[in-house]
Formats: structure tokens, C-alpha cells, sequence
């Protein structure tokens, strides 16, 4: 599975992150209220965000997410722990200029990583902070579903979505 393709829709233009796009992608990220509901709040902070970005850069599977209509940055997006002997891929670390929440941007942005990972998995699955409403919502605009939860490393706890080929879209197999 290529982890960073280039996916153009009709509201927003996906490309794989680069150094270059700090400045950029920080202008966005550092809006507080991006981060209200996350369980990392603090990453509107600079040297928060610089961590992130730089995890993000050796995930090998980040996006930066570009406004189609104008060029502009407007947020991020990952692939991560893609697995293909069990045919997974995860989809996360997503966030977006408040200027675009509310609209059809993100669901676009995700429907598009979905087609791409459709190609090569069977099952897409979303960790979202307990607490992060949101986004929770969001994923389940797509069609996702709870599938449990899961600690991280730290003992941060997550809900699971998942979505699968046979239920992607609510559609069936």
C-alpha cells in the first residue's frame, strides 16, 4: 500500500507532508480549540506541535491538507500501522482549521483515504480520545463503527471505529 499518495477531490487536495510545511500547518494548529476535546490539548502549544509534526514526518504515511479552491494549508491527516498481512490500516492524527468544520471537508478528506486503502485493506480503523465528541461524530457520518477500545503505551484510552469493506458506507457487502 503507498502510505502517501497524492488524492485530489473537489474541496481539498491531499499531499505527503514535508519540513517545509511547519509554518504553515502550525498557523493552523495553533488554534486552542482545535484541540479542546483532544487528549493532547496542549498541541496548539509550538513545541508541542513540533513533536507531532515530527512524529508525523517519520510516519512515512502524513498528509498536509491543502483547500482545492485556493492552495491553501488548512490541516493534516495519517495513515499508520498499516498491516498487510491482516489487510489494516489505521487512518488518524486528522485535524482541520475551524474555518472548515461543519462542511462536507472532512468528510471528503477521509472518503478519499478510504477509496485508497480500499484498494489494498479490508478493514480501516479510527482511535479516538473518549472525550473528543467530534470526531467520534465524524467517523461515524462515514459509516464507522464502535469496535471496542484500546491503551496506548502510556495507558491513554481510546474508542475504536472501524470501518470494513462489507459495511463501508452502510452499504453491505
Amino acid at each position: 500500500m503507498e502510505l502517501q499518495p497524492v488524492l485530489r477531490g473537489e474541496l481539498v487536495h491531499l499531499r505527503p507532508l514535508a519540513p517545509a510545511d511547519f509554518d504553515d500547518l502550525y498557523a493552523v494548529a495553533a488554534d486552542p480549540l482545535i484541540w479542546a476535546q483532544h487528549p493532547a490539548s496542549d498541541r496548539h502549544r509550538r513545541e508541542v506541535f513540533r513533536e507531532f509534526f515530527r512524529v508525523a514526518l517519520e510516519s512515512g504515511g502524513a498528509f498536509t491538507v491543502l483547500d482545492a479552491a485556493d492552495g491553501r494549508v488548512i490541516g493534516s491527516t495519517r495513515y499508520f500501522g498499516y498491516d498487510a498481512p491482516r489487510r489494516e490500516v489505521e487512518i488518524g492524527w486528522s485535524f482541520l482549521a475551524r474555518s472548515h468544520w461543519g462542511g462536507r471537508h472532512n468528510g471528503e478528506m477521509k472518503r478519499l483515504m478510504l477509496d485508497h486503502a480500499f484498494r489494498f485493506v479490508d478493514r480501516v480503523v479510527f482511535r479516538i480520545g473518549p472525550r473528543n465528541l467530534r470526531s467520534r461524530r465524524a467517523v461515524e457520518k462515514l459509516g464507522a463503527v464502535e469496535a471496542g477500545t484500546w491503551a496506548d503505551g502510556n495507558g491513554r484510552e481510546s474508542v475504536v471505529y472501524e470501518i470494513t469493506r462489507g459495511n463501508r458506507d452502510g452499504h453491505g457487502p
